[in-house]
C-alpha cells in the first residue's frame, strides 16, 4: 500500500467512461430508446448512490420483481430496493436502506398515473381549440422551454390544473404589446 497522502499527483484530463470501447445497443434497457426508470421512494443519500452506479456502469437493473422484506410479496420493481413502494409509503421509510426519513425522493407511480388520468380527462372534456392549445403548451414544455399553461373551457375545476384563470387571460398574457408593433412599423 502506498504511503502517499493527500490529493492525486496528476489530475485526469477527461472523465472516465464505462462503455468507452463498446457501442451500446439503443434498444437495450439504459439505451437511448429505453432509458432507465426514474428513481423513486428512496432518501437523497440512496438516490445519489444509485445515480453513481448508473453513471459509472455498475447499475444492474432487475430482470424480474424482487421480494419485499416487509410483506414478503414479489412487488419490488426497482433495482437496489429492499421494500416495495406500498410498504415504504405506509412505514415512511426509504425503500433501499430502510431508514426512517422525512424527505423521500421522487413520486410514486400511482400518483403519476392519477395525475396523468386527470390531465387526460381534462383534455377530453375541453373544446377542440382549447385542447390543441393545451397540447401545444405541453409539447413546448417537453422541449425544455418553460411556458405558461392555458386554462381549458371547463370552468368547474379552474385553478386546479392550470395557472391562468381563463382562456381570455391566457391570450392576453401571450399576445405581444400592440405599442411595440407600432414602434417596429414606424422604424422601418
Amino acid at each position: 500500500m502506498s504511503g502517499r497522502k493527500g490529493p492525486p499527483k496528476h489530475q485526469n484530463s477527461f472523465a472516465w467512461n464505462p462503455n468507452a470501447g463498446h457501442k451500446k445497443n439503443e434498444t437495450e434497457v439504459g439505451g437511448r430508446l429505453r432509458p432507465y426508470s426514474e428513481i423513486t421512494g428512496v432518501c437523497p443519500r440512496c438516490k445519489d448512490q444509485i445515480d453513481w452506479k448508473r453513471k459509472y456502469g455498475k447499475y444492474k437493473p432487475l430482470v424480474e420483481p424482487a421480494k419485499c422484506q416487509k410483506c414478503s410479496k414479489r412487488t419490488v420493481r426497482q433495482a437496489y430496493h429492499n421494500i416495495c413502494s406500498g410498504c415504504s409509503k405506509n412505514l415512511n421509510v426509504c425503500a433501499k436502506c430502510c431508514c426512517r426519513v422525512e424527505q423521500i425522493v421522487g413520486r410514486d407511480i400511482a400518483e403519476v398515473d392519477a395525475e396523468q388520468k386527470a390531465l387526460e380527462e381534462a383534455i377530453k372534456n375541453a373544446r377542440e381549440r382549447d385542447r390543441r392549445t393545451l397540447l401545444r403548451a405541453m409539447n413546448k414544455n417537453k422541449g425544455g422551454k418553460a411556458a405558461s399553461t392555458p386554462k381549458i373551457g371547463d370552468r368547474s375545476r379552474e385553478g386546479e390544473l392550470f395557472s391562468a384563470s381563463s382562456i381570455d387571460e391566457y391570450a392576453e398574457l401571450s399576445r405581444p404589446d400592440e405599442s411595440d408593433e407600432d414602434d417596429i412599423l414606424v422604424c422601418k
